[in-house]
């Protein structure tokens, strides 16, 4: 099903937790021998608690998405899984005040559910003892949610309204991020640090379920750490560090047959194909593609020169080889098809960019070197290795005033 056109998805992992809870809540109501009910009646309230459970965690990542909405930020999904529930934003708010109230507006809609519920559990309890026990345990395990979620540490909701604080006191997006991963990264070995020494007291589920927290929030800090490494490397990285030369040369000469018969010789499976330029007597001159080859009847191709079909160089999507990685991202997500002539500090071609490179020596700065054939398939597909969306980093960078935007393609002069 879809709310305010935000689709909603159940991972395959929360059919664990539903079982989980619903055996936790079982037993629970058992053990305090205040509800009427018993057997199959029993196990029909514990599973309709933990539904129900499960609707204030949408409820709550509902919060954060129409937030997000009012801030103009697209959420793609909210996904419902073992560790609870997340909404995935389409980018990071422009702003830390909005990042703030994305953040804020989680806990705020598990403040009221829990308020609401610990309010009415008397007039509850009146009208059923079943409805008055179940209102009484979802209020408490919403407050439970509101103030677990407010610890200061990402993934948490506390630890995004730091980073925004941060940001907002900084003005860098970057600083608020390092430190509420650090506090992510403690509260997470602490809660490792107490689920063993909950299990080795026979703590049990207690435990385990601490251990598994701190997993998950170590997991999401490792994730965090790299995408910081991802930006540093966009940024301290320059396009000539990657550049290649994919661009073929043709003297003004060359007639269309001969521009023909190098075509056909080009590898099969280059989607994008070289680009070629063209040269008189050592002078740029332009480009030229396989237009008029496929305008111009064959009886004509001998007798007319490449010169005479030229575009401009300055109809190439172009970037200076001393501008950094981030720049180029950026350049290459607007680029069609993506990719960009890297122009020398002189103003002339030096060589080409494509993602297949970006991508490789970003992750290869991150210590992944990439085996040759993942990168000619990404080069294949006009994409970035395993999936990445640098061009989303970038923006990201620049969303959050770590990097100075300016414009990613540029526009020799005469060349």
């Amino acid at each position: 099903m879809k709310i305010r056109g935000i689709p909603l998805r159940v991972h395959p992992t929360w059919f664990v937790i539903l079982l989980l809870a619903t055996l936790a809540f079982e037993q629970h109501y058992r053990l305090a021998e205040r509800l009427p009910v018993a057997g199959a009646a029993l196990w029909l309230v514990a599973f309709a608690t933990a539904l129900l459970l499960f609707v204030s965690l949408l409820l709550h990542e509902l919060g954060h998405s129409l937030a997000a909405l009012a801030q103009g930020v697209k959420v793609r999904s909210i996904t419902l899984f073992l560790m609870g529930g997340v909404a995935s934003l389409e980018r990071e708010c422009s702003t830390a005040i909005s990042a703030l109230v994305v953040a804020a507006a989680g806990p705020a809609v598990s403040l009221v559910l829990a308020l609401a519920l610990l309010g009415g559990q008397h007039a509850a309890a009146h009208l059923s003892p079943v409805l008055g026990a179940m209102v009484e345990v979802l209020g408490e395990l919403n407050l439970v949610l509101l103030l677990y979620n407010l610890l200061p540490g990402l993934p948490l909701d506390g630890g995004l309204i730091l980073k925004a604080l941060v940001w907002q006191v900084t003005g860098s997006q970057r600083r608020g991020v390092i430190v509420a991963n650090n506090c992510g990264r403690f509260l997470s070995f602490l809660a490792v640090g107490m689920g063993a020494v909950l299990l080795l007291r026979g703590g049990g589920l207690a435990g385990a379920w601490l251990l598994l927290i701190g997993w998950f929030g170590l997991g999401a800090a490792r994730t965090q750490s790299q995408m910081l490494m991802m930006q540093q490397a966009l940024r301290d990285l320059k396009v000539r560090d990657v550049a290649q030369r994919r661009f073929r040369v043709l003297e003004a000469s060359t007639s269309l047959r001969r521009f023909s018969q190098l075509r056909q010789d080009m590898a099969p499976d280059d989607s994008l194909g070289d680009w070629w330029l063209v040269c008189d007597r050592g002078r740029w001159q332009g480009v030229i593609d396989d237009q008029p080859l496929q305008e111009l009847p064959v009886q004509r191709w001998d007798g007319e020169r490449v010169a005479d079909h030229l575009r401009p160089l300055t109809s190439l999507p172009q970037i200076h080889e001393g501008d950094p990685l981030w720049r180029a991202a950026l350049g290459l997500d607007e680029a069609m098809p993506p990719r960009l002539l890297v122009l020398s500090s002189a103003g002339l071609p030096s060589g080409t960019l494509e993602r297949a490179e970006l991508g490789e020596a970003v992750l290869k700065r991150l210590g992944l070197r990439l085996p040759a054939n993942l990168v000619a398939l990404a080069r294949r597909q006009n994409a970035y290795p395993l999936g990445l969306d640098l061009g989303q980093v970038a923006r990201g960078m620049v969303s959050g005033g770590d990097v100075a935007d300016s414009p990613a393609i540029v526009t020799p002069g005469t060349v």
